[in-house]
């Protein structure tokens, strides 16, 4: 039988742990082994592209902020002109709906008070339009 890998034998704390779980390729719960990655896709309200420049670093900040508070991490993340795709990794305690939740929800709140020059293309309450796509 293999090894177990060394960043999962030891038990570093703060930021090392942190490290140490964002590296394996499984977490380890109590009684589990998982690795539940999700790739998630969605678009601005009216798929406009206004995800350029200050907007799209902000969005990327934004994303990363709300992935450390909630311990996820962030495997791949592109922010195009019309869409974003991201794979995150979350703790099987989380649903997907509920991790779309947090990152739209955060960010649209943010970006509408941070840009409000974009409220002549996007009109209404939310930044994002509803719906995502996930694949597992």
């Amino acid at each position: 039988m293999a090894a177990r890998r060394a960043d999962i034998k030891c038990r570093p704390e703060g930021r090392d742990l942190w490290h140490a779980l964002a590296m394996t390729k499984y977490w380890l719960g109590a009684h589990t082994k998982h690795r539940l990655q999700y790739h998630l896709v969605w678009i601005p309200k009216y798929r406009k592209r206004v995800l350029l420049g200050k907007v799209a670093v902000r969005l990327q900040e934004l994303f990363k902020e709300a992935a450390h508070v909630n311990r996820w991490v962030i495997h791949e993340l592109n922010i195009q002109r019309d869409h974003v795709h991201m794979l995150i990794q979350v703790e099987p305690s989380v649903s997907v709906a509920q991790v779309v939740q947090i990152l739209k929800g955060g960010s649209s709140i943010k970006i509408r008070q941070e840009y409000p020059e974009l409220e002549e293309f996007l009109w209404g309450d939310s930044f994002w339009a509803d719906g995502y796509l996930r694949k597992v």
